[in-house]
């Protein structure tokens, strides 16, 4: 999507019954780590499933412009890749339009190389704060040449002759900001070591030690985890399957559970215990979803899901559910419009520093189409009309996100009148498939 791209309005209505069978795309987390490491890696890496949305397209047109060769040989990514320590300086600036995960993971594998490196992205990634990052890596030894004001893109780094290896506590839950470290650790002698006192995703973890690097996690008396990595180590180029996004999922997944009737399955659906916080909460407000088929793939769960038209009730959501599930309470808030009684999400301080201020993009949304709801500082509180009366006919802002203009689709089709959009170019960022999955299913959208 161009950065100046006209708006594209979209709208959903209340829709029959959906059934059907669907696959959503590959896990972006995933996918952005696997043009990463692959592009970093010794040999070739191959990759079946990759989310070909326009975030992870950043990322590997980053890792090109750094040396490394990436071509598509029919539904397979083939990555030769430049071995740890031998990124080459771009020369050109990296743009990683709307990529918040490419961006700050990519600021960690460079930031601590003796070059120079300059990040620019559209308007909503320029407004994204990057201190969380540059903070860590600045004790590493790299200094922030130019930035806007907040440390804030366009931005540009310079790596030191030799890095630094440090101990680093995550001041949040972040696997952004652990990943980045990490990563950085890649290139640094020695030793680096993160301090996790919550636990986020762990997928730079795990295949990073796919990939061959010397990294161990220990989790002490009190649950903090303690992840180690050696550096300047050798990754050789691997087979990866990229499991289906469950963040993706959520939207088909919510959108069966409140258009009565519905009766769908989504495949290969990424399964791990550090991403299943929507479902875990769906199922706690009774939502009828079935795991089949639970098995593992590449090292990840994975399982089909069948999920049916469900009478939703009001629970309260932990804040310590938050790191598991923090892309997914937008379309979440939409399943409590529709549930009987107070639905309570509480810890949502990181939804303010997202694509847009998600939280209260989220309420104002609500507002837009008739739900009650209240925005606290880091809390959402959402009041349901199951049967729909009265709701939608709102057209909501998106601020250039993606999962905002997904989830409020999702809404319109469960509502009494239709709900509206005011863009949804950026749905490509990261589920290109969005609006032919869903119209595959029986959805009115579009």
């Amino acid at each position: 999507m161009a950065h100046d791209a006209k708006p594209h309005p979209a709208t959903a209505r209340r829709s029959p019954a959906l059934t059907g069978t669907a696959r959503v795309p590959g896990d972006k987390s995933i996918s952005h780590r696997s043009f990463m490491f692959g592009g970093l890696a010794s040999g070739e890496t191959r990759i079946t499933g990759l989310l070909e949305g326009e975030d992870v397209m950043r990322t590997g047109e980053a890792m090109k412009a750094m040396g490394a060769h990436i071509t598509k040989t029919g539904d397979e990514w083939v990555i030769r890749g430049t071995g740890n320590g031998a990124l080459l300086q771009p020369q050109a600036p990296l743009d990683f339009g709307n990529a918040g995960t490419g961006s700050r993971l990519t600021m960690g594998l460079v930031g601590v190389y003796d070059m120079e490196t300059t990040f620019v992205g559209d308007a909503s990634l320029q407004s994204r704060p990057m201190a969380r990052v540059l903070d860590p890596l600045r004790e590493m030894g790299m200094q922030v040449l130019k930035s806007s004001p907040g440390d804030r893109m366009p931005l540009t780094l310079r790596g030191p002759k030799v890095a630094a290896p440090i101990s680093y506590r995550v001041p949040m839950a972040s696997a952004q900001v652990k990943s980045a470290v990490l990563l950085a650790g890649l290139n640094t002698p020695g030793v680096t070591t993160v301090i996790e006192p919550v636990m986020t995703r762990d997928h730079t973890e795990k295949m990073l030690k796919g990939f061959g690097a010397n990294l161990e996690v220990e989790t002490d008396s009190l649950g903090v985890r303690h992840i180690r990595i050696e550096g300047q180590g050798r990754l050789t180029g691997q087979t990866i399957a990229v499991p289906g996004d469950p963040s993706s999922a959520g939207f088909p997944l919510v959108a069966a559970l409140i258009v009565p009737g519905s009766d769908i399955t989504i495949e290969n659906v990424l399964m791990n215990p550090t991403r299943t916080g929507l479902l875990l909460t769906l199922q706690e407000m009774g939502g009828r979803i079935e795991i089949l088929n639970p098995r593992n793939a590449g090292g990840e769960d994975v399982a089909d899901l069948r999920v049916r038209g469900s009478e939703l009730r009001g629970v309260k959501v932990p804040a310590e559910r938050a790191p598991s599930m923090i892309d997914e309470y937008p379309v979440l808030a939409v399943a409590a419009a529709f549930a009987e009684g107070e639905t309570l999400m509480e810890g949502l301080d990181e939804l303010r520093v997202k694509e847009s201020d998600r939280l209260s993009a989220v309420a104002n949304g609500l507002k837009a189409n008739g739900v009650d709801c209240t925005e606290g500082e880091a809390s959402l509180s959402v009041r349901g009309r199951p049967d729909g009366k009265g709701l939608g006919g709102g057209t909501v802002a998106t601020h250039l996100d993606h999962r905002i203009a997904m989830s409020f689709l999702v809404l319109g089709l469960a509502t009494e009148k239709p709900v509206s959009i005011d863009d949804a170019n950026m749905i490509a960022t990261s589920f290109p498939e969005f609006m032919g999955l869903m119209k595959g299913l029986g959805a009115a959208i579009g």
